[in-house]
């Protein structure tokens, strides 16, 4: 009897609310939608940096937020039942990433903030009416002006000088793509370039406009970025290997997969920053308190391995230049 009596003081006391593990509810959920495969490294590392940063700022997953994401490809109906599964989760905000996402989310998510990272001329593309004080429930970091597709060309030009005829790998419906051909063709005069929109939409379209336009020599690409090159950026990193073919991209993750050369913002960085402008939302901030921003911190990265496969001397001027060199 006074066993049994020993036992039942030590479970009321294991049970007693002072003895119980501490345990917080969620307060806080968002939903993420990255515009990328989910089998993708860069996509699972940018979500991650957007995490880390996020703890750091004191949210931590499972105690007090939910961050539930989702990776969408180029397929719009598919964006779309992604945007409606999470608003029925009922969260408190909504991360997106690149134009094709943003823009489908943004019809979707009336009633909740919407934060973009990694999306190109938000006022082109009709995400945001002001910088400085966005209307709306839309904020965010955008990538590249729309003069970086001068810069590309420029760029490519000098890592590859025997280049005559460019080929602007775009999604033609895409402001923020247009602008970026728009700023390279009023560039290619002066450089002495020819330069040809190869407007894409699917991994078909792709690989048919590269694989025709190789035909002749001296040819070099511009991979703009768009939802339709991220998710099929090891397609087209292999294209311009098989056609020898130097070609620039605007991140990082292209020549660490074997493309030739990057220059862009550095995507980590903004999703770090992403993590700021969540932690004020959440802390009751409005999307029109926080100013769209562009990237402050950009990276050069060359590829030595892919040069010397297509022949090419890097210039050292180039080299100097480089954030990362990839022997």
């Amino acid at each position: 009897m006074r066993r049994r009596v020993l036992l039942a003081s030590m479970v009321a006391g294991a049970l007693s609310p002072g003895n119980a593990p501490a345990q917080q509810p969620v307060t806080s959920r968002i939903g993420v939608v990255m515009g990328f495969k989910e089998s993708d490294p860069v996509a699972q590392s940018l979500v991650a940096a957007f995490r880390q940063e996020l703890q750091k700022l004191g949210w931590t997953q499972g105690r007090n937020i939910a961050i539930d994401v989702r990776y969408a490809t180029d397929d719009r109906k598919q964006v779309r039942a992604l945007a409606v599964e999470l608003m029925g989760l009922k969260p408190d905000l909504m991360v997106a990433n690149s134009n094709f996402v943003t823009a489908i989310l943004q019809a979707e998510v009336r009633t909740v903030p919407l934060l973009f990272i990694g999306v190109g001329d938000p006022i082109g593309s009709g995400l945001v009416t002001n910088f400085a004080r966005p209307t709306g429930n839309v904020t965010g970091f955008a990538t590249n002006e729309p003069s970086m597709g001068s810069k590309w060309l420029e760029t490519l030009r000098e890592i590859a000088p025997q280049v005559e005829h460019v080929g602007f790998t775009h999604a033609p419906d895409g402001p923020a793509n247009v602008g970026f051909l728009k700023a390279a063709e009023a560039a290619a005069p002066s450089l002495k370039v020819r330069l040809t929109a190869l407007g894409v939409r699917s991994a078909d379209e792709i690989e048919r406009s590269v694989s025709a336009f190789a035909a002749e020599p001296n040819r070099g690409l511009i991979i703009a970025p768009t939802a339709v090159t991220f998710v099929n950026s090891k397609l087209i990193v292999e294209l311009a290997a098989r056609y020898r073919l130097p070609a620039i991209y605007s991140f990082a993750y292209y020549p660490k997969a074997g493309g030739l050369i990057s220059y862009g913002p550095d995507q980590f960085h903004q999703f770090r920053q992403g993590a700021g402008y969540a932690d004020r939302i959440l802390k009751g901030a409005k999307p029109a308190e926080l100013p769209v921003q562009y990237p402050t911190k950009f990276a050069l990265v060359v590829n030595l391995k892919t040069a010397k496969a297509l022949g090419l001397t890097i210039p050292p001027s180039l080299l100097s230049r480089a954030d990362e060199v990839i022997q």
